[in-house]
C-alpha cells in the first residue's frame, strides 16, 4: 500500500494579481504525480512550495507526518535534504561533471559510491563527459548531469519542473527511462511539470490539471485521459485555449 508522503490543506500563496489556492491535496511514496497546465496556472509556485522554498500565506503541508504552517514553515536541514529539484534550465556549478555529480553527497557528509555513482551516470550515458567543464555542456547533457546530480543520494522526494522541455527525443527519451526506472526502485514522490500531454500518459500514475492557481482535476491517468470529469479538462485535452 501506498504511503500518502504530502496533505496540503486550505493551502495559499498571494502574489499581486495571482492566487494560489489548493485546497486539498495528497501525494503519494511511489507515484509519478503530473502537473498539466496553461503557463500561469501555479504550477511553478506549487512546486516550490513543496520543496519549501516558498512559505505559504495560508494554510498547511503536513510532510511524512509533520505538520508545517506559515508560522513553521521552514523545516530542519535533515528533512529538507530528502526533497531535490531539477529545473527546466539547470544551474550547474563550475568545475567538471563529476564535481557536480557528488557534491550533494559532500555537503551531506555521504560517502561517494563510485560503483553506484558510474551505474546512474553510464544509465544517463554522460561517462564521456566526467571530466568535461560543465560550463561546456550542450542542452542536454546539462540537463543529463543535472538529474543524476539529483540522483545520487536517492532522494526520498523528486520534482521537476518541466526538464525535457527544449530538448530532442533521444535526451527526453533517457530522462524519461531513468526517472521511472528510480520511481520504480526507490518508490520516492515524483512530482513532473509538463505542458506535453503525451509525457504525462507514458510516465505519469496521477495527473493532476492546474488553471487559475486552482486544480481543476486530479485522476489515475487512465480517467484522466479516457473519461475526464470536468469540462475544463476536456477542453484542455483538446487544445482550446485557456483564459
Amino acid at each position: 500500500m501506498q504511503q500518502t508522503s504530502y496533505k496540503l490543506h486550505n493551502l495559499r500563496k498571494i502574489y499581486p494579481g495571482f492566487e494560489l489556492h489548493i485546497a486539498d491535496l495528497s501525494l503519494k511514496d511511489g507515484e509519478i504525480f503530473c502537473l498539466l497546465g496553461p503557463s500561469g496556472a501555479g504550477k511553478t509556485t506549487l512546486l516550490r512550495l513543496l520543496n519549501f522554498l516558498e512559505e505559504p500565506d495560508e494554510g498547511e503541508v503536513v510532510f511524512r507526518g509533520q505538520k508545517y504552517t506559515p508560522r513553521t514553515y521552514l523545516p530542519s536541514l535533515p528533512i529538507m535534504r530528502q526533497i531535490t529539484t531539477v529545473f527546466q534550465r539547470p544551474a550547474l556549478l563550475k568545475g567538471n561533471v563529476w564535481q557536480n555529480i557528488i557534491y550533494p553527497l559532500r555537503i551531506r557528509h555521504q560517502k561517494v559510491d563510485n560503483e553506484a555513482i558510474m551505474e546512474i551516470v553510464n544509465a544517463l550515458g554522460i561517462a564521456s563527459l566526467l571530466k568535461q567543464s560543465s560550463s561546456t555542456l550542450s542542452g542536454g547533457e546539462a540537463q543529463r548531469v543535472a538529474l543524476a546530480r539529483a540522483l545520487v543520494f536517492q532522494p526520498q522526494v523528486l520534482l521537476l519542473d518541466e526538464p525535457t522541455a527544449n530538448l530532442d527525443p533521444a535526451n527526453i527519451m533517457i530522462i524519461e527511462q531513468m526517472v521511472t526506472k528510480y520511481a520504480a526502485e526507490r518508490k520516492p514522490t515524483v512530482v513532473w511539470i509538463t505542458h506535453n500531454h503525451f509525457q504525462a500518459k507514458r510516465v505519469g500514475d496521477r495527473v493532476c490539471l492546474m488553471e487559475g492557481g486552482r486544480v481543476v482535476e486530479v485522476s489515475d491517468k487512465e480517467k484522466f485521459f479516457n473519461d475526464p470529469e470536468e469540462q475544463r479538462t476536456r477542453e484542455f485535452l483538446a487544445g482550446k485555449t485557456f483564459y
